[in-house]
């Protein structure tokens, strides 16, 4: 255990700063008694002055030992049916920080602990309200900037990664309990489970795990944003059209060549995907010390790029070579009434915008990372990195089925489930050791 589950914790669970509202968290075993004698009620109800009604927002004023007063609203959520499963009370002031940081102290006067970082989470999962997959995506969500990302994690929250995972692990429970009894009965041989119904369920079983690890890569890039690079030759406006999908002056536009010498980046919102676009140099060969350094990283990022945006005028002969990377080619200025370029596959004028809508749709498309509704998806590299683990131990078991020459001893196949049932054990936190949770709850928001 990472954190006393006997003590009272409390933390401000809204963010830092002036607000319309304030929230005070409080949970443990004295949550309850700790809050009631913070306030004043503002009737005369014939409760214990240590109690608090069950799920009913009450108006109350608070008042401190250092003269602080404020009117609260207090809502008191019993055990079990509360987020961390623990007794908790959320007092709702007025958003001052010189309030909220009175409200604390005096809970923690009143016996209550400042929580840590992520730990009314933490006993949420350790009281079994929520799984380790679940905790995490509530951490994903408070991140989220795109409605995409925030509808990925709210799946994860809601349970439907959680329920597919269960699903592959009783399965896996009773394939592994069938052999074990196998194992007891040794004369008998496969007698719980035919190797052909072994093959079978391992077959089942590998296509679920693949299809799982075939979304992982889309669902990791609409988790952590993608990255998009726009390249071309120099005064192709290359920094016209970044300017012009980010919606402001970030990069210098002159008729200058070899004005954008540095990487320029902005995070943007495309289509829900969080894209970050990175302006370039542009591509030739120079004798400028600095405008060169510009280059060779524009030729960098397209490396590590999701996507290349290749720009284009009237006057490109050809794109430029980008060997294998997923790019589109970007047509601009088409304002002045240039031709059509044969080889864009888009055409848009940075100054009126017309194309830049179409742009966006491309690059939605050309990225492909639209998660698919109310099915499962990974986005989290641990989740992706164990379920890899388990579908090569069941590929093991599979072989070791099918070895020529009749299936192997079911001691062999058993070490193998038992090791895919023990990742798949880790995702969902039941086999998690401390050091994991401390890592993942480490980077929550205190309060959360």
């Amino acid at each position: 255990m990472l954190f006393s589950p006997d003590d009272t914790i409390v933390a401000i669970a809204t963010p830092p700063g002036r607000g319309g509202i304030g929230v005070v968290r409080v949970s443990g075993p004295e949550a309850i008694a700790i809050a009631a004698r913070l306030i004043e009620r503002n009737h005369s109800g014939t409760g214990a002055k240590d109690s608090l009604p069950a799920r009913r927002a009450i108006l109350a004023r608070f008042a401190s030992a250092t003269g602080v007063r404020d009117q609260v609203i207090v809502t008191a959520f019993p055990a079990p049916r509360s987020y961390t499963g623990d007794d908790v009370v959320e007092v709702s002031a007025h958003g001052s920080p010189v309030v909220l940081r009175a409200i604390v102290e005096g809970a923690v006067a009143g016996g209550a602990r400042l929580a840590e970082p992520g730990e009314f989470t933490l006993r949420a999962f350790v009281n079994g309200r929520v799984d380790l997959m679940q905790a995490e995506a509530v951490a994903d969500l408070i991140d989220a900037v795109t409605p995409l990302q925030a509808r990925a994690a709210f799946d994860q929250l809601d349970g439907t990664l959680t329920r597919a995972i269960g699903e592959l692990d009783r399965s896996l429970f009773d394939l592994i309990a069938r052999l074990e009894a196998s194992v007891d009965f040794p004369d008998e041989g496969y007698h719980f489970v035919t190797p052909r119904d072994l093959r079978r369920a391992l077959d089942a079983l590998t296509d679920r795990t693949a299809a799982l690890l075939a979304d992982a890569q889309r669902g990791r890039l609409v988790r952590e944003g993608l990255q998009v690079v726009i390249v071309g030759r120099p005064n192709v406006g290359k920094s016209s059209l970044f300017n012009a999908l980010v919606g402001a002056s970030r990069a210098i536009v002159t008729d200058r060549p070899g004005t954008t010498r540095d990487l320029v980046t902005e995070v943007v919102d495309i289509h829900g995907l969080r894209v970050t676009l990175v302006d370039t140099a542009g591509l030739r060969e120079t004798e400028d010390i600095v405008e060169a350094e510009g280059v060779e990283r524009s030729k960098g990022a397209q490396q590590v790029a999701d996507l290349v945006l290749v720009v284009i005028d009237e006057d490109d002969p050809t794109p430029p070579s980008l060997g294998r990377a997923k790019h589109l080619v970007v047509q601009t200025k088409i304002d002045l009434g240039h031709s059509i370029h044969r080889a864009a596959d888009v055409r848009v004028s940075a100054t009126t915008g017309t194309g830049l809508n179409a742009l966006r749709n491309a690059i939605a498309s050309t990225l492909d990372v639209e998660p698919r509704r109310d099915q499962p998806q990974i986005t989290n590299v641990r989740h992706a990195t164990l379920v890899a683990r388990a579908h090569e131990a069941l590929a093991r078991a599979k072989c070791a089925v099918m070895m020529e020459g009749g299936a192997m001893p079911e001691e062999f196949v058993l070490v193998d489930l038992q090791e895919a049932r023990c990742a798949l054990e880790e995702i969902t936190g039941r086999r998690a050791p401390d050091e994991l949770l401390a890592h993942i709850f480490s980077r929550f928001c205190i309060g959360k």
